[in-house]
């Protein structure tokens, strides 16, 4: 009973906004063409342990008024099927989906951590990160001396990442490859092509520490794997240089093999839907065409979400 309450209060506190005003739409909002039927697979939101610019409530209400079809929501640290669970109990226009973050809180590749993902209420769980700040790639690239979550050793991956893959191809999941190098990526990559893994994307895949080539993309797209760019924040010194890369990056790989998404919810950035929106105008106004922007935040991320 204590916990139902507890459960109560929470979503009637954060039916408002931090400010304590309900988040309202915003009518003039010249991305608004471009963002009618996206779907951001990379969202950040509270609750968190640290903080962010919404709650998980706020940023499906955000996305239901900007007119996007479907959110998926992401923590570093814990799963977040239970948070899309009741999140759809109160904004029930919006589809929201969760995810699993291998990380050193759940266990790093734990494939029990994975199956449990699947039960959790309304199995909203769809997509697997593998580890992303405890990865082993980004504990060296920040030259960090703390334990870390290891994919693969010696060229080979390990059981363990096996079992996980094995996991997220019984349940048809989205296999992330997370912050692991390029040469672990692929090695993921590959095993979840041999393991039947219905969805498979490289994450953020221009963005430190993954930082791959565009020849290193095109081969993820060969074994099959969409390649994840993401916007951050637009307001950024280096924005207009970054967009320039990825649109760049596009034309080798193809739309086809593309997917955009926000990677936003950071306390002094764009609210995510509002940066996504940025994102896709700024991709348009580097000559990305409308059509490829449509196949890349709508169509695509709604294949490996298994939605219609």
């Amino acid at each position: 009973m204590r916990t139902v309450l507890i459960a109560a209060a929470v979503i009637t506190a954060s039916t408002l906004s931090s400010s304590g005003r309900e988040p309202q739409a915003n009518p003039t909002n010249p991305d608004a063409r471009l963002l009618a039927g996206a779907i951001d697979i990379h969202v950040h939101a509270t609750p968190d342990d640290r903080p962010r610019s919404v709650d998980a409530i706020e940023v499906a209400r955000l996305a239901h008024a900007r007119g996007m079809r479907a959110i998926v929501l992401k923590n570093h640290y814990e799963s977040t099927a239970g948070i899309a669970f009741l999140v759809r109990k109160v904004v029930p226009d919006m589809q929201v989906f969760a995810g699993i973050d291998l990380n050193l809180t759940v266990g790093g590749m734990n494939p029990a951590a994975v199956e449990h993902m699947t039960k959790v209420s309304g199995g909203w769980g769809r997509m697997v990160w593998m580890s992303t700040f405890d990865a082993e790639n980004q504990v060296r690239y920040s030259k960090e001396n703390r334990p870390f979550v290891r994919v693969a050793q010696n060229g080979a991956l390990l059981p363990e990442a096996k079992s996980v893959i094995g996991v997220i191809a019984k349940h048809g999941l989205v296999l992330a490859t997370g912050h692991t190098s390029p040469a672990e990526a692929l090695l993921l990559l590959e095993e979840g092509r041999r393991a039947g893994a219905r969805s498979m994307v490289v994450t953020h895949a221009m963005n430190a520490p993954v930082l791959m080539t565009v020849e290193q993309m095109q081969q993820a797209a060969r074994l099959g794997a969409f390649i994840e760019f993401v916007g951050g924040s637009m307001r950024d010194s280096d924005a207009d240089a970054r967009v320039t890369r990825f649109a760049n990056a596009i034309h080798a790989i193809g739309p086809a093999s593309c997917i955009l998404s926000s990677d936003l919810g950071q306390a002094n950035n764009p609210v995510p839907p509002d940066g996504f929106g940025a994102f896709l105008s700024a991709l348009r106004a580097k000559g990305i065409s409308e059509a490829d922007i449509t196949r890349m935040s709508k169509e695509n991320p709604a294949r490996i979400l298994g939605l219609q």
